[in-house]
Parts: structure tokens; sequence; C-alpha cells
């Protein structure tokens, strides 16, 4: 179960990694959205003038913060289940002020926020599953 876990998390963490990076590289270089056709509009709302500073947390945050996490998940690091949670929060937390900035959704909010809550699932999971198995080795074994 843990390993399949772990497979899980991984693979959430690297779409969500490459989806981010590639994302934000695209609106730092484009900061008028033409590379992704989006409006400037869409930011009337919110306290950015184009897609530069968006992307640039994008490109940080959810990608090589997904990525660094996913190293850590691949490293077996003691921490890793808690930095899924933290990951998929953050990307949960993105995907919110996204649509609150915007004011308005498309099926990408959806897939990601998924996606995000899918890691916080996954990590609370993995806490647990690594709990047991700490549990399990420090009991006395009879024969």
């Amino acid at each position: 179960m843990k390993t399949l876990l772990k497979v899980v998390a991984g693979l959430l963490l690297l779409i969500n990694g490459l989806g981010a990076l590639y994302g934000g590289w695209n609106l730092m270089t484009f900061p008028d959205g033409s590379g992704f056709g989006l409006p400037l509009s869409i930011l009337q709302h919110s306290p950015f003038t184009d897609f530069f500073l968006p992307g640039l947390i994008l490109f940080v945050f959810n990608g090589l913060c997904s990525i660094a996490v996913l190293a850590a998940l691949w490293l077996n690091r003691a921490q890793y289940p808690w930095l899924v949670i933290g990951q998929g929060a953050i990307l949960v937390g993105w995907i919110g002020i996204q649509i609150l900035l915007i004011r308005g959704t498309g099926t990408l909010h959806w897939i990601f926020g998924g996606i995000g809550l899918l890691l916080m699932v996954s990590g609370a999971l993995l806490v647990n599953a690594n709990r047991k198995y700490a549990n399990f080795r420090r009991e006395p074994h009879t024969r």
C-alpha cells in the first residue's frame, strides 16, 4: 500500500511540477498572455497588470517546489509525507486564489484543484503508513 501511495504521489507531483514549470515559464516569457491566448482583461480584478509575476509564482511554488518534494519522496527523506501534504495545500491555495482573482473557473482549475486534494490525502495516508511501520519496528517480536 505504501509503495502505491508513493507512486501516486510521485506522479501527481510530476504532473504538477512539469505543468507549472511550463506554464510559469510561458507566462514569464509572454507576460501579455499571448503564449496561452489569455487576455489581460482577466486580470482586471487582480493586483497584476500582466502575467509575469503570477508566472514567476507558479514556476517557483508549484513547479520547482513540486520537483523538490518529488526528489525528497524518491530519496525517502524523513519528512517527505508532510512535504507532499504541504505541496498539495500550496496547489489548492494557488487554485483558490486564482479563482477569486479572475472571478471564474475553468477545467484546469478543477483538475489541478483535484490534484492538490489528492496530494494532501496521499500525503496524510503516507504519514499514517510511516507511523504504523515505525510502531511495528519498535514492537518486540516473539517466537
